[in-house]
């Protein structure tokens, strides 16, 4: 995901540069208040067949973490599959866990995923490039042994953070920074401790230090352990909270003072080798992939200079993706204990992901993404973005957060010369949300997706139509991707 903002903000450098452009027409021409369900445009015939497949349909790497706002894998295979054959390349710009980049290589494509966010591109990286399974097995026995000698130390630390938490007077070594123990310079947040059993705790300060995430192995070692660090079974290193994601720190101290709440001592490396045995059903795809970290406004641009760098295809013949939702879901506040664990920010996260944004500057923002995917689009490449519609904000009823992929239509994609193929129409049940856990306010987000179908020229629009009929094959894994 990148910062939506106005084609006037000041980029980062190596950006590309928005071409000028009109303002967005005012909410009184553009608010369709649209029936739900009810598009405004043609829509194209492509039956919602991945409702009807397995929750967790896909390769094995998809569920490596939980994250909000994710598709299905299996909505995934319905457009790579129709869409793209082996060999060509596959880009999401908001790539969110990595499920559609992921998913190309799984089916001999070419995935490229980018996001804005650092976490989110750790898990891109970690499933498009991965560890085979002997290196992440030595990796992992390698840590056992250091730990085992190192143990003492650590559990001195974690014995003496907790001691000092009210005044957070003890320090301990920053994520990555491979330092002893006692050379700490970094805070823990209160919230942290009350979270895990003292040797947990004391296990993840000795992993969080030693693992570095430039390294491949290492990479995917950390994403599979952000996937077990909290939920309510023995697979889980805390159980104060569910999986899906990160509960408020206040509401973790109010349950622990409420409920008295200890959690059980989880060795780390015993449920992380779980992790990775259920990570290691399938193969590893044979295809390569790429994860990008930065603004989706220019995405397209720097997955043509890494595919060229790589000695790879350089156009795009397919785009999907999900743009982030209006003033729905701040990723960094919602992954904090994650954070946590990888060294990041989650308040840097959401100041750069900005996503408090409305109508005029989201729709500003999608056309500059779709200026910026431009270069890199073949003749005839088909562009799927899956957009929410937004009903509620805060409690209150919004108008233009319906039928936004219409809007985006009309005010990104027509103007730059997108040709439109149509829309498809996925009803989201509130009970196969992450957001679930929210009771009535899991809906508030988006109770319809809209797939918005695009071609970037004439014969990609064609493309799209003449192929949303083709019978899809649902079997998986595929033979090639069966673990032995």
């Amino acid at each position: 995901m990148a910062r939506p903002s106005a084609a006037s903000e000041a980029r980062p450098p190596g950006s590309i540069r928005a071409l000028p452009h009109p303002a967005i027409p005012p909410a009184s021409q553009l608010a369709l208040d649209l029936p739900l369900g009810e598009p405004a445009l043609p829509v194209l015939s492509i039956a919602p067949e991945w409702k009807q497949q397995q929750r967790l349909w896909g390769h094995s790497y998809h569920p490596m973490c939980s994250y909000l706002a994710s598709f299905p894998a299996a909505l995934t295979h319905a457009f790579i599959a129709r869409y793209s054959r082996p060999g060509d390349v596959v880009l999401d710009p908001f790539s969110g866990r990595g499920t559609a980049p992921l998913q190309a290589c799984a089916e001999g494509r070419i995935g490229v995923g980018n996001d804005l966010n650092p976490f989110a591109h750790l898990l891109t990286a970690a499933k498009v490039a991965p560890a085979t399974r002997p290196e992440a097995r030595t990796r992992l026995a390698a840590l056992r042994l250091a730990w085992a000698a190192g143990a003492p130390g650590w559990l001195a630390l974690a014995e003496k953070t907790a001691a000092d938490a009210a005044d957070r007077r003890t320090l301990v070594p920053r994520a990555g920074s491979e330092a002893p123990p006692g050379s700490g310079d970094e805070e823990v947040p209160p919230e942290v401790l009350l979270s895990f059993h003292r040797r947990t705790f004391a296990q993840l300060l000795f992993v969080r230090t030693v693992l570095r995430l430039d390294t491949r192995v290492d990479r995917f070692l950390a994403a599979a352990l952000t996937g077990i660090l909290h939920g309510k079974s023995a697979t889980y290193l805390s159980e104060v909270m569910p999986n899906t994601f990160s509960m408020a720190p206040r509401y973790v101290r109010e349950y622990v003072a409420r409920t008295g709440f200890q959690s059980p001592e989880r060795d780390v490396f015993d449920c992380l080798e779980l992790k990775l045995n259920r990570l290691y059903r399938q193969h590893p795809p044979t295809t390569p992939g790429l994860a990008l970290l930065g603004d989706a406004r220019d995405a397209g641009q720097r997955a043509r200079e890494a595919l060229r760098g790589r000695g790879l295809p350089d156009r795009v013949r397919l785009v999907i993706g999900s743009p982030p939702y209006l003033r729905v879901v701040k990723y960094g506040y919602y992954n904090w204990l994650r954070a946590w664990l990888l060294g990041l920010d989650p308040r840097a996260i959401d100041a750069a992901l900005d996503d408090a944004h409305h109508r005029e500057p989201y729709l500003a923002f999608m056309r500059d993404v779709l200026v910026g995917l431009r270069p890199a689009l073949a003749e005839d490449a088909i562009v799927v973005l899956v957009i929410g519609d937004v009903e509620l904000d805060r409690g209150r009823r919004i108008r233009t957060g319906v039928g936004l992929a219409e809007q985006v239509w009309a005010a990104a994609a027509e103007p730059e010369g997108y040709r439109l193929a149509g829309i498809a129409i996925d009803d989201v049940a509130a009970h196969r949300k992450m957001t679930k856990l929210w009771g009535d306010e899991a809906g508030r987000a988006t109770k319809t997706d809209r797939i918005l179908v695009l071609g970037s020229g004439e014969a990609g629009r064609r493309r799209a139509i003449n192929g949303a009929g083709l019978p899809i094959d649902w079997s998986w894994p595929q033979r090639g991707l069966r673990a032995v």
